[in-house]
């Protein structure tokens, strides 16, 4: 699909929307688009898309170079909808996207058309819910977040391995890196290694913040 047409794809839809490259940058934006993020074409074209909307979810920023989302569409995997807190014309609100794969026939990597609808009572609502359930009843803390969350979160996207999945479950249960390399039968480095991935893979600077990321999307 040529640029031309995605600008078209993007310019009929009455949602905000807007399309990035392989590279993360815009390319489309239409009407809807300046309306929500107060933002003209003309400043929001050839910019990376997550310096504009600076999208968070409940562990933290999510917009960066390890985007779990540009992680799927260079493999060219559906990618269901999730919910970002965003930069809008009325200050930080939650927002759903829908993303759509378009290629493109004179680069490696395809478009990627971001529709993008605000929840952010509906996403506010979720929260305070389920943060209610785990503060007063004996519900876990997990299985509240199963029970009440949308689980809409960008690192659903993330391709984890069968190790890694093992690992992070691990880590979520208290493992330290000895006690699952001991466990697993593995040396330290590779226990290492696998937690380096993990933490690529969901956009996440810490441990804590993989399993936490990983437990609202699902993943475990």
């Amino acid at each position: 699909m040529r640029s031309e047409d995605i600008k078209r794809m993007v310019a009929s839809t009455s949602d905000a929307a807007f399309a990035v490259d392989g590279q993360g940058l815009v390319v489309a934006w239409n009407q809807a688009a300046e309306a929500l993020f107060a933002l003209p074409a003309s400043e929001a074209m050839g910019r990376p898309c997550g310096e504009i909307v600076e999208g968070a979810d409940e562990c933290g920023p999510v917009c960066s170079q390890a985007c779990t989302v540009r992680q799927a569409i260079e493999k060219r995997h559906p990618i269901s909808n999730f919910d970002l807190l965003m930069n809008t014309a009325t200050g930080r609100q939650w927002c759903n996207a829908s993303v759509l794969v378009a290629e493109n026939g004179s680069a490696a990597n395809p478009f990627a058309v971001h529709i993008i609808r605000p929840v952010d009572l509906r996403k506010r609502l979720e929260i305070l819910v389920r943060d209610f359930v785990v503060s007063n009843t004996n519900v876990p803390p997990e299985e509240a977040v199963a029970l009440i969350s949308s689980t809409r979160v960008a690192a659903r996207e993330a391709e984890l391995t069968g190790r890694e999945l093992e690992i992070l479950r691990l880590l979520g249960k208290g493992g330290t890196t000895p006690s699952i390399a001991a466990q697993l039968h593995v040396s330290r480095r590779t226990v290492n290694n696998h937690v380096q991935h993990i933490l690529r893979k969901l956009d996440s600077h810490t441990r804590l913040e993989a399993i936490r990321r990983a437990e609202h999307a699902g993943l475990i």
